[in-house]
């Protein structure tokens, strides 16, 4: 018999382009009833106008994981490096609108 752990491992594929990653220092969060809306921007010192580098949409089942995940993730990177410090005041100047609902980051 074969075993029931084995059947359920999903072979991922990461490509040469998307294993480079994309840089971003800001994130945009949009939600509707059905989807949250996540997008990564980067904005660059004295430059008025930043670009969307990407967009990821997620269920709402989905985005409460990637939470779980991240707060997971930090908690492990805090106990080996210690606190991630916050700096307040650091980034673009919100509000930021894109036609949509009211963005948090």
């Amino acid at each position: 018999m074969s075993d029931p752990k084995m059947s359920n491992q999903i072979s991922i594929e990461l490509n040469e382009e998307v294993s480079q990653g994309i840089y971003s220092n800001l994130a945009i969060i949009t939600h509707s009833s059905a989807e949250f809306v996540i997008d990564f921007v980067r904005v660059m010192p004295g430059v008025p106008k930043a670009q969307v580098k990407s967009r990821i949409i997620l269920t709402p089942e989905h985005a409460k994981r990637l939470v779980a995940a991240l707060d997971d993730n930090i908690a492990k990177y805090e106990s080996v490096h210690g606190q991630i410090k916050e700096v307040k005041g650091s980034g673009p100047v919100m509000p930021m609108t894109f036609g949509g609902p009211t963005a948090q980051a």
